[in-house]
């Protein structure tokens, strides 16, 4: 038969301090749901780790709040995991403090996932640290999001490697942006690529720049298309000269754009070669003025025959001086007469002789009259004998 809750309640704190294990054990739950606070401390640490798990199961609130956080800390890592939800819930926040890494790592997800946010809120950053990846893993992203920010800041490369895409992508604004460049870097090329568009551009502009060439590699289309100007504007010119052809041939003409004209200038040979008539076309004209003699060399028969007349006369002067006479061979008669004074007269003599009948044939006599004399005159006999009556 139980005692009754008055029978319990005249137990002193001298008598229950004496109790043995056994005695203590053999109380059931209604019996130790009668204990007082005061009644709980004075039960011994040792008889704390030997409560049988049908009296963990059935503790009440009153015992639970009522354990000092030296019991807390002699509460086994099987006790722990007995507890509900509803039970962990209980603790005073000073007892969730002391809990030991031990106890934390042996916690099970469930247990973890249920937490409230004054009691996830009382882990401190060794005990967040303590959580194996398989507790990350499984945290949901409303746990995830609970945690105090110094708490994921804590986090240790490990275990930011272990969290999911949809952890990631659950991730509030706050949340997201608190993650340290270290963290940031450590994500893995699974984990980069399964970012969505609005993930990417919820983190700072430091965790941005913090992106390996490996990780800014793994970007999909989709994703960089997606980036904002100050997303995308961040990219170092080490991170923009990493993408790959496919990256660069895939990228929209707004995306192109939205890059700082730095590292317009940086893209490599390979990568302005992998560009298309369309991206060209549609480069504004502090981009395409910002390419480098080098890049406009590099440019392919097919680029150069692709361009709009527009693009051609947005070209830095330079540029233009730069074109080898392959690629002047691959301008078409239209492209050559809608090049304005400026461009036509900035051609070289070396150019000019270059133009093959067919070019020069079709040049309109406002074309040939913008031409400098000295090139005019350096104009062969063949391409002389390709004028016709209406030129002349």
């Amino acid at each position: 038969m139980s005692l009754s809750s008055t029978a319990i309640s005249g137990l002193s704190t001298t008598t229950i301090s004496g109790l043995t294990t056994t005695e203590i054990i053999a109380f059931d739950t209604t019996e130790l749901g009668y204990f007082s606070t005061t009644q709980v401390n004075a039960i011994n640490t040792t008889d704390i780790a030997a409560l049988t798990n049908t009296q963990v199961k059935g503790l009440n609130s009153t015992f639970i709040a009522g354990l000092n956080t030296t019991q807390i800390t002699n509460l086994t890592t099987t006790e722990l995991s007995l507890l509900s939800t509803a039970q962990l819930n209980f603790m005073e926040t000073t007892d969730v403090a002391v809990l030991t890494t031990t106890q934390v790592g042996g916690l099970t997800v469930a247990q973890l996932n249920a937490l409230n946010s004054t009691t996830l809120g009382a882990l401190s950053t060794t005990q967040v640290t303590a959580l194996s990846t398989t507790q990350v893993a499984g945290l949901t992203t409303t746990t995830l999001n609970r945690l105090e920010t110094t708490d994921l800041v804590a986090l240790t490369t490990t275990e930011v490697s272990a969290l999911t895409a949809a952890q990631l992508n659950g991730l509030n604004t706050t949340t997201l942006g608190a993650l340290t460049t270290t963290q940031v870097s450590s994500l893995t090329t699974t984990q980069v690529a399964g970012l969505t568009t609005v993930a990417l551009n919820n983190l700072e502009t430091t965790d941005v720049v913090a992106l390996t060439t490996t990780q800014v590699d793994a970007l999909t289309l989709a994703q960089l298309n997606g980036l904002t100007s100050t997303a995308l504007g961040a990219l170092t010119t080490t991170q923009v000269t990493a993408l790959s052809t496919t990256q660069v041939a895939g990228l929209t003409t707004t995306a192109l754009n939205r890059i700082e004209t730095t590292d317009v200038v940086a893209l490599t040979t390979t990568q302005i070669g992998a560009l298309t008539a369309a991206q060209l076309n549609g480069l504004n004209t502090t981009n395409l003025g910002a390419l480098s003699t080098t890049q406009v060399t590099a440019l392919t028969t097919t680029q150069v025959a692709g361009l709009s007349t527009t693009q051609l006369n947005k070209l830095e002067t330079t540029d233009l001086v730069a074109l080898t006479t392959t690629e002047i061979g691959a301008l078409t008669a239209a492209q050559l007469n809608g090049l304005n004074t400026t461009a036509l007269a900035a051609l070289t003599t070396t150019q000019v002789t270059s133009l093959s009948t067919t070019q020069v044939a079709g040049l309109s006599t406002t074309q040939l009259n913008a031409l400098e004399t000295t090139d005019l005159v350096a104009l062969t006999t063949t391409e002389i004998g390709a004028l016709t009556a209406a030129q002349l």
